[in-house]
């Protein structure tokens, strides 16, 4: 199986020995894997490898049954789900979950509120640090509207928008917390083939504007690796591989999981 090494001091998520039980069932079984800073890393896999289950134990709507997962050092395992927003990290979902009669900003400003800590008091008597905490969030939102080619929409309500628009909507969602840490959950979905085309080009743009790193979970194999420096790939709770996108491609429990018996998977 191909590992991947990392840099101690330049990892930003680390995910050792993670187990996800639900009753009977191992939805993960003892997963481990980093994402360094700066990093687009892919998490590949079969129909009901974990994919989404370990993204779930990341951001803390799961609490994994056994392991840790440790962001910038420090564990996250068991934290509440809102608390991930403010530590750094930023996610996006597989079904678009926006507010479908706000605005297109109105749902970025969403995204921001944990920034704010001016207060309920100064917040209800409008004091300088409120406002100054409005400012900073236009500032913000502005520079996103711009880098996701959004401006033309922006005071319309998403629910009349295109789907591939409304993803763009809840990217920018996430980015306006000024994420460290972005995960992206099956991003080319419902997406045409021009969307998907464009998306890995935005995901570079965003990593190098922004300096965040990005974990992806996605179907779509061309986009993952084109886009991603490291790969992790699961079958059932288990990883299988790990390495550049090209030790991946070529691992033979990949080509198995995915194409069945890697002599039938050659034949093909």
């Amino acid at each position: 199986m191909a590992v991947a090494s990392s840099e101690p001091g330049n990892v930003l998520l680390n995910v050792t020995d993670v187990v996800m039980r639900f009753g009977g069932i191992v939805a993960l079984g003892g997963v481990s894997f980093t994402v360094e800073r700066g990093q687009i890393c892919g998490l590949i896999g079969p129909n009901g490898s974990g994919k989404t289950t370990l993204f779930n134990c990341i951001s803390g709507i799961y609490r994994n049954s056994r392991g840790d997962i440790s962001f910038e050092g420090k564990s996250i395992t068991g934290l509440p789900r809102h608390r991930m927003a403010g530590l750094g990290i930023g996610r996006t979902f597989q079904n678009v979950a926006l507010f479908n009669t706000m605005t297109v900003r109105d749902n970025m400003l969403v995204g921001a509120h944990h920034r704010g800590d001016s207060g309920f008091v100064a917040n209800a008597l409008r004091l300088a640090a409120t406002r100054r905490e409005e400012s900073t969030a236009a500032e913000g939102m502005e520079e996103l509207l711009e880098l996701l080619d959004l401006k033309r929409e922006a005071d319309i309500p998403v629910g009349g928008l295109p789907f591939g628009t409304r993803k763009r909507v809840e990217l920018a969602r996430a980015l306006i917390g000024r994420p460290k840490l972005l995960l992206l959950d099956e991003p080319a979905g419902g997406l045409n083939h021009g969307e998907v085309a464009e998306l890995g080009n935005l995901f570079r743009r965003v990593r190098d504007h922004f300096n965040l790193s990005i974990l992806l979970v996605e179907h779509h194999m061309a986009l993952v690796m084109s886009v991603s420096e490291k790969v992790v790939a699961l079958e059932f709770g288990m990883k299988i591989a790990e390495g550049t996108p090209e030790q991946v491609r070529n691992e033979p429990e990949v080509i198995r999981a995915y194409l069945g018996d890697t002599a039938d998977a050659h034949a093909a």
